[in-house]
């Protein structure tokens, strides 16, 4: 019999990547979604109907399954989503283990986050760790993936499961359908309309591809309960933004807001994104992790998965090329 693979979260950016990375591969892959999206036409890949919130969906969907890469999750970093990320991120993660229990899964992959990591001070590297708690974590959505990431930890080394887990940075790269707070940024340089940067901050950024092929290597070769930090380019928020702006053609800004001009603005932002509906640029949160430690050590990952992330300039390079393409 085919070993199928399936994924939860497959219109997420991760998500997307990995199923063409699998499909890509030769593998058989299920996809769980809620709807259906025409961003999987002309995919070869079986789509199953349901929700992670819902765990009776779960049976049917896991039947015959031999690895399960859970990437389903809110990374909303808008204020008023808390009652949500609890629900998808937390809940939604247990239902998950445990019906890959219930369904004789070989292997779970579970996409957690860098976030779930406490900063280390002076920007001392931070490597992977064994255990998490919500204690010391800024923001619901940090403190759901370490809550969830210790849930699957635990039922490995209870023997229910066999999982592995990775811990992404903040992704960028092509396949941005749901334009992420990033693609906001970037489809605003495109047009012309990003007039101002930040000399403040710094973020840890990683190529969507690079993270699917790393999630696909960690269930061939991953060590069970293990964790792998999935990272790429440690690089200044000012540095980013020259790397869109040539990415773009466009000369890069050269008025630079300083953290003390940009932090009380962040509120009424916040206010007008909420409003709008609009994809946020910032946030007070995401403020506040430009500022905090994204020193990731991704020497574990290279040694055993064989991981090579690609530059951020290459990332970015194809993220726009991507949005081109296909937002004429």
């Amino acid at each position: 019999m085919e070993k199928i693979s399936l994924i939860t979260g497959a219109t997420g950016h991760i998500g997307y990547a990995l199923l063409k990375e699998l499909v890509d591969s030769g593998e058989k892959v299920r996809i769980l979604i809620r709807k259906d999206v025409p961003v999987f036409d002309g995919i070869d890949c079986e789509k199953v109907y349901g929700d992670v919130t819902d765990s009776e969906s779960l049976d049917k969907a896991f039947e015959g399954v031999d690895v399960v890469y859970h990437l389903a999750g809110v990374i909303d970093i808008n204020p008023g989503m808390e009652d949500l990320t609890w629900r998808v991120n937390v809940n939604g993660t247990k239902n998950v283990v445990r019906a890959c229990q219930r369904c004789n899964v070989r292997r779970l992959v579970y996409a957690s986050s860098v976030d779930a990591f406490p900063p280390l001070p002076d920007n001392q590297v931070m490597t992977e760790l064994d255990h998490f708690s919500p204690k010391n974590l800024d923001g619901t959505y940090a403190k759901t993936k370490a809550i969830a990431t210790q849930f699957v930890l635990d039922n490995v080394h209870e023997g229910n499961i066999d999982a592995v887990v990775v811990h992404p940075g903040a992704c960028i790269g092509p396949y941005d359908f749901k334009v992420s707070s990033v693609g906001e940024m970037v489809r605003m340089f495109i047009k012309g309309n990003f007039p101002v940067s930040l000399s403040f901050g710094a973020y840890n950024f990683v190529d969507v591809r690079d993270v699917a092929k790393g999630m696909h290597a960690a269930a061939l070769k991953g060590n069970k309960g293990d964790c792998y930090i999935l990272c790429g380019e440690m690089i200044s928020t000012d540095g980013f933004i020259k790397a869109v702006a040539k990415a773009c053609g466009k000369k890069a800004p050269s008025l630079k807001m300083s953290y003390g001009m940009v932090r009380p603005f962040a509120p009424l932002m916040e206010k007008y994104y909420s409003v709008t509906k609009t994809t946020p640029l910032f946030t007070r949160y995401s403020i506040r992790k430009l500022m905090s430690n994204c020193n990731f050590s991704i020497e574990k990952a290279r040694k055993e998965l064989g991981y090579e992330p690609m530059s951020v300039q290459q990332s970015v390079d194809d993220m726009v090329k991507w949005i081109k393409e296909n937002e004429k």
